[in-house]
């Protein structure tokens, strides 16, 4: 729980960031939310996929640091704060020119359109700052030092509302404001959080510039987590282009449900972060009775977690919606799919403990493999709905069930057959 609670603290602020850009935009009309929403998919998506930058770093600095290498701990984690910088600014230049495509090709027409790629573009050029920020998180927290990400993204997220308002209404720059500010923010997080990685390889004795055979190292050991997370980031997407399909009411509406489960998704990751430190240092230290242990507790706070949040959720789905759109179609579409994620979030608790578990035994094979499968059987059940369901509010609470509720269940039961075995021990530093 030392692990947990400040993990929580920072996943929670993350999502916080879309949260006030959803409501901020959402003053605006119909048109800029649903424009917000389909461009923040994108986004989430392009940092989505390098969240592995976080994932990988974390298990093998867990392992090094169990196993008492702190200098070999430190070096991965400046070669991964690296690796995040180049990346980040390739993505960038990449991203802004080619906006209009990815909006396009998502379906959207018009003032959303328009809307969605003023906030890309504007947006895009904090991407570096947000991969170092998923690096060096990694980094800490296979230290097992989960406050200062807290602290940092904290601070950020109370930054990005002020700016978010300052900008979007206050300058009048609407959706671009939004994404200016969320840009601005991300930078000065990542400049925070790289520094703390780099004074502590500095104390340890590990050189600061990039090791090329580490970095490449890096990106070899993320392959199969970046597979898993291709096909997670799959799903949304597609997720995504159905609420498109169905209208701007539902893709408004998808925009809201989806930030709300953003938060309460990050709000369960905080058991994963926990056990994947956890994990990944008692296999470290050939101690997989510790690390059968931890998987127990944790599952045990993450479906519990998951009932809680649930109830939440399900009670308040009405004032939820009502936070972000004066529009009553809108409102009705949200509140259907919150009560669908409500549902849905005791399994989500149990899966994310499990992914956390396996990825922090090094498990990445195994969850890439487990990724393609749970996608497979999502797909059919996405385009039924995007072929059959109504517009509107009864299209996106189906649309909700497909991903919260089917996908969901298949990655539990990949993970949990998975975790019932043995084959998951990967026990020293290596």
């Amino acid at each position: 729980m030392a692990l947990a609670v400040p993990a929580l603290g920072a996943l929670v602020a993350e999502p916080l960031f879309v949260l006030v850009d959803t409501a901020v935009v959402g003053s605006l009309g119909t048109a800029p939310l649903a424009g917000l929403a389909l461009a923040s998919t994108v986004l989430v998506t392009v940092v989505g996929l390098c969240v592995v930058l976080a994932y990988a770093t974390t298990a093998a600095v867990a392992r090094r640091s169990g196993a008492g290498d702190a200098a070999g701990a430190m070096r991965l984690g400046v070669d991964g704060l690296w690796l995040a910088l180049g990346l980040g600014v390739v993505l960038a230049a990449v991203l802004v020119p080619a906006a209009p495509w990815l909006v396009a090709a998502l379906g959207a027409r018009g003032d959303v359109a328009t809307a969605a790629v003023a906030y890309l573009r504007w947006s895009a050029p904090g991407l570096p700052g947000m991969l170092v920020v998923l690096a060096a998180t990694g980094a800490l927290r296979g230290l097992r030092d989960t406050r200062t990400p807290l602290v940092v993204a904290a601070s950020g997220a109370a930054l990005n509302a002020v700016l978010c308002v300052a900008l979007a209404l206050g300058l009048d720059r609407g959706v671009a404001g939004s994404g200016a500010a969320t840009a601005v923010t991300q930078l000065l997080m990542g400049a925070a959080l790289g520094l703390v990685v780099l004074r502590g390889a500095r104390r340890a004795g590990t050189a600061l510039l990039p090791g090329r055979a580490g970095v490449l190292g890096h990106a070899r050991a993320g392959v199969p987590l970046l597979v898993r997370t291709l096909t997670l980031r799959a799903a949304v997407l597609l997720a995504a282009a159905v609420a498109t399909a169905l209208g701007p009411v539902a893709l408004a509406g998808h925009g809201v449900v989806a930030a709300v489960w953003g938060l309460t998704a990050f709000a369960l990751d905080a058991l994963a972060i926990a056990a994947q430190a956890l994990v990944g240092h008692a296999l470290g230290a050939a101690d997989p009775d510790r690390a059968r242990a931890v998987l127990t507790r944790c599952l045990r706070w993450g479906v519990g977690a998951g009932v809680v949040l649930g109830l939440v959720v399900g009670g308040l789905a009405p004032v939820l919606a009502r936070l972000f759109s004066a529009d009553d179609e809108v409102r009705a579409a949200a509140t259907l799919g919150l009560l669908v994620v409500a549902v849905s979030l005791p399994v989500a608790g149990w899966v994310f403990v499990l992914d956390g578990v396996l990825i922090g035994a090094g498990d990445g094979r195994y969850l890439a493999v487990a990724g393609v499968v749970t996608l497979v059987v999502y797909a059919p059940a996405a385009v039924a709905v995007l072929r059959l369901a109504p517009h509107g509010a009864a299209g996106l609470a189906w649309s909700w069930a497909a991903f919260a509720g089917l996908f969901m269940l298949a990655r539990a039961v990949t993970t949990g057959v998975r975790a019932r075995g043995t084959g998951w021990y990967r026990l020293g530093a290596a």
